[in-house]
């Protein structure tokens, strides 16, 4: 087995876990693709006044997925969507159906990706990377209003 290197643990902050807030997003999806959600989930941060903790984002649904992607490149989300039609094609021998013939790959695409995201908060701001951005996935092929729950605790 081959291991990398690294350093110690720089560590950030320590202390008690004094505040928290949650919150309601709810995003109307144009169908499939993705939704980016960041400014909104990073302003009920900046308001919950949690300087430091974690932001959990949870979504509500088993057809629609949350997602940690590249925010540069909107070809990412065309790639990324072209492969989950590869593992998950409509129109497949699938015996749940009775929602249309996209429901059940948005099922199997929503168990592969993620229904909930938990994202550090470092100086009362979302610690994602440069390139990051926190996307709903609409799996289903019309628009959907979907329910987004949003949880901040630190101090």
């Amino acid at each position: 087995m081959r291991s990398g290197r690294f350093g110690r643990v720089e560590a950030l902050s320590s202390g008690p876990v004094t505040q928290q807030a949650s919150g309601r997003l709810i995003v109307a999806t144009p169908g499939q693709g993705f939704t980016d959600i960041t400014a909104a989930i990073a302003g009920f941060v900046h308001e919950s006044g949690i300087g430091n903790g974690l932001a959990s984002v949870f979504c509500r649904h088993t057809s629609a997925s949350l997602t940690i992607q590249e925010n540069a490149d909107p070809d990412v989300q065309t790639d990324l969507l072209t492969a989950l039609d590869g593992l998950a094609p409509r129109h497949d021998a699938y015996v749940h159906g009775s929602e249309g013939p996209d429901d059940m790959p948005a099922h199997i695409r929503t168990m592969v990706t993620d229904s909930g995201l938990v994202v550090p908060v470092v100086g009362g701001r979302l610690a994602l990377g440069t390139w990051q951005g926190i996307y709903l996935i609409e799996h289903r092929d019309r628009p959907h209003r979907r329910e987004v729950l949003l949880t901040a605790m630190g101090g």
